[in-house]
């Protein structure tokens, strides 16, 4: 009988979780108190610990955008931040922006506009979209194009999804 040998580099036994921190964070108004690892990014906290799986982790370079969450008001890449560097802060991800089972007028607008065909790219594009829209209730089409820059779709061709937001903007107005 064979004994697979294994690398010394691997440890034996229980893994030791390294330098926990205790983070509070509010996500979607809900308030979470968590000890993590710190080298947890935040893409990770939110869909492995919180089980909010709509934020997507699609090339951890934060080049795709499929992670982007609202953070304390600002559209950012989680897989850029460490989930230590969320502590204190209020997050708003995908999951909540519907209400009382009522889709957000931009989960609408794409639906209705087909700006989403995978749906991979969709709730970082609609999470990008939201917080252009609190900045810029009346955006133009450049405007959306250029907020939106940041946020890759493969499927395509991004008209859809400019269509999408001008449509939520009007219906949030």
């Amino acid at each position: 009988m064979s004994t697979k040998k294994r690398s010394p580099l691997l440890k034996q036994g229980p893994r030791q979780p390294a330098n926990l921190h205790s983070i509070n964070v509010t996500v979607n108004g809900r308030k979470y108190e968590d000890s993590i690892e710190s080298r947890l990014l935040l893409v990770h906290y939110i869909r492995d610990v919180l089980r909010l799986t709509g934020t997507h982790v699609g090339c951890d370079t934060s080049n795709c955008g499929a992670c982007t969450i609202v953070f304390n008001g600002r559209a950012v890449k989680s897989c850029t931040m460490f989930a230590v560097q969320a502590d204190g802060a209020k997050i708003e991800t995908i999951e909540g922006l519907a209400k009382d089972g009522q889709l957000h007028p931009l989960q609408k607008a794409f639906w209705e506009n087909h700006g989403l065909q995978c749906g991979f790219c969709t709730p970082g594009m609609i999470m990008q979209a939201y917080w252009l829209l609190k900045e810029n209730p009346e955006p133009s089409e450049e405007q959306i194009r250029w907020g939106i820059a940041g946020n890759l779709c493969r499927c395509t061709g991004y008209q859809n999804i400019v269509k999408s937001i001008k449509a939520a903007a009007a219906e949030m107005r």
